[in-house]
């Protein structure tokens, strides 16, 4: 049987945490990234797909290197819990039924899971706590349509899962300027994300604080705090298109080939208005 391995990518993950030069700060070990591979409890087979998986069949080779298995996925299919293309030598997981082994209730094509998901998210106004939906409609619709331009930009949020269950933070637009002071406007704050696992098909994403620290370069990240683990049913997953849900509450994801893609816009402004402080502190 002909296996096409996938090639395993061998990342460190780094969160974009920049400071005024836009430099990348470290991130450092954490008990986080020590996690098993495998957490307590968790019943997922994971291997490579092999030739033969089709609508109704997933060939799986077992990443212990014993004899391919061959799961039934006919009623997984039916239910839409078979989320990927299953492409061979795909990494892949699949969550056996409990009474017949043979049968697959849940499975995934990681490789397609890995990559750049994001999302839209909006900026508020600064005092939005403080005023009805009225008074945040007013404010911004009198606006001055240059402020609109500069502040209420678009940003995209969103992680990075890679190979070795590594995951990094996307979304980080470097603002640390005297201008930032005087934005009308504020951004949700973006997760740290610090790795990634598979627990019965369900996607835990691991996070936690920065613990932060200058020094001559700007911001270094020198450990974590408050460590979470967030857990997402995988609602959809093909092509470029990712739903996850938890607790009742369903986000849509898209695909990004590369970082340098992330927030064009608003990396772009961030620019400029950083130059442009520079220029008012010489004068």
């Amino acid at each position: 049987m002909k296996l096409k391995l996938s090639a395993i990518a061998a990342l460190l993950a780094v969160l974009a945490l920049a400071a005024c030069n836009g430099k990348n700060a470290k991130q450092p070990q954490s008990a986080t990234n020590q996690l098993p591979e495998r957490l307590k409890g968790d019943r997922t087979v994971y291997g490579l797909a092999c030739e033969g998986c089709s609508d109704s069949v997933i060939v799986l080779l077992p990443e212990d290197g014993s004899d391919p298995i061959s799961y039934n996925c006919i009623l997984a299919k039916r239910n839409q819990k078979v989320q990927g293309k299953m492409k061979i030598g795909d990494w892949i997981c699949v969550v056996p039924n409990a009474k017949d082994k043979l049968v697959a209730d849940l499975a995934v094509d990681l490789d397609d899971l890995k990559g750049i998901w994001c999302y839209v998210v909006m900026p508020k106004l600064k005092d939005a706590e403080t005023m009805s939906h009225s008074a945040q409609a007013r404010a911004i619709a009198e606006m001055p349509d240059s402020i609109k331009e500069t502040y209420m930009i678009p940003r995209e949020y969103g992680f990075y899962l890679k190979r070795q269950w590594e995951c990094q933070s996307v979304g980080y637009v470097g603002t640390q300027n005297s201008f930032e002071d005087e934005s009308p406007v504020v951004y949700p704050p973006l997760s740290y994300f610090t790795g990634w696992r598979i627990w019965n098909g369900k996607l835990i994403t691991l996070s936690a604080t920065p613990i932060t620290e200058k020094d001559g370069s700007g911001l270094t990240i020198i450990g974590v705090k408050n460590e979470r683990r967030d857990t997402c049913d995988i609602d959809y997953l093909m092509g470029d298109s990712l739903v996850l849900s938890s607790d009742g509450i369903s986000r849509s994801y898209y695909r990004k080939n590369s970082l340098d893609e992330v927030n064009k816009k608003a990396r772009a402004i961030a620019a400029r208005l950083s130059e442009k402080a520079k220029k008012e502190a010489v004068r």
